[in-house]
């Protein structure tokens, strides 16, 4: 797993640099207290991305005991890797994307986790299917059962309790899943190799769009609800964290510009509202 996110973060950096066509990615190498580290790759200020993050961590060492309580785990030891990226475009025309893939071990236990998923600014459906389709492909080569049960958990999983919606459009999510670990390896490996094909079209296809005021503020605001999620919610940002990893890395997730207007109105066109409606109701997408 430790060569396949260290392979998985190359192949994804390139195709991003790529599709930017000006910015590349710096890579900087932590080492965490208590053990091991990881090298994390940012790339700020593109003419596509204003803000993309694709790490990799590597570590071990003890669990903090509310970790170990809430895992119910008999032993404090354990070993974690996985890729975890977030990638925040300058243009509301094209849409946020995150995406994990991890394993932990202990000596009693072992799971995999991890999932991708979109937050948009404007309305297309052609990139939300696109999306969806190739994430199902992933799932199909694996299981016909896998999609349809990781998108309903993925809808679930990114969910703003306190707003009552999602976060974005969704995708698929999974997580400790411990059964017959060799083939739960060969379907996350299916999901990491399908991120670039589910993404980089998305992002050629409207990286050249104009766009207006109003969605460049709708982006801004709609990334305060991102942040919301990431800050109050995500597992991961939660777990790094309480384990003291590198802060940098974990909260590179949040983006460079973001507006918390007090009760900003969301809803101020048709296209929002259809969006919007999205959020508050996960839909099918196939």
């Amino acid at each position: 797993m430790v060569d396949y996110v260290r392979d998985l973060q190359n192949r994804i950096c390139l195709a991003l640099e790529k599709s930017d066509g000006r910015a590349r990615f710096e890579s900087k190498s932590w080492q965490r207290d208590g053990g091991g580290g990881g090298e994390s790759r940012i790339l700020e200020g593109g003419k596509v991305f204003e803000k993309a993050g694709v790490n990799v961590s590597v570590v071990h060492g003890q669990l903090p005991a509310m970790i170990q309580k809430k895992f119910g785990s008999s032993s404090t030891e354990f070993f974690a890797t996985g890729l975890s990226l977030v990638l925040h475009p300058v243009s509301p025309m094209v849409p946020t994307v995150h995406a994990n893939y991890r394993y932990f071990e202990q000596p009693d236990r072992a799971w995999f986790g991890g999932g991708a998923d979109l937050t948009p600014y404007v309305w297309s459906e052609e990139d939300f299917r696109h999306f969806h389709r190739v994430h199902k492909e992933a799932c199909d080569r694996n299981s016909l059962e896998l999609y349809p049960r990781y998108k309903a958990e993925c809808d679930k999983y990114f969910w703003n309790e306190h707003r009552g919606e999602a976060r974005g459009i969704g995708g698929i999510f999974f997580d400790y899943l411990s059964e017959d670990l060799d083939k739960t390896f060969h379907f996350v490996r299916s999901c990491g190799d399908a991120f670039v094909e589910s993404y980089v079209p998305i992002v050629e296809r409207s990286k050249n769009k104009t766009h207006t005021d109003r969605q460049k503020k709708f982006q801004l605001l709609r990334r305060g609800r991102y942040v919301e999620f990431n800050l109050v919610y995500d597992r991961g940002t939660l777990f790094g964290l309480q384990t003291k990893g590198n802060i940098e890395s974990i909260l590179m997730s949040l983006p460079p510009v973001v507006n918390f207007d007090y009760c900003a109105d969301m809803e101020t066109n048709e296209e929002e509202k259809t969006l919007t409606a999205c959020f508050r109701q996960p839909r099918s997408w196939l």
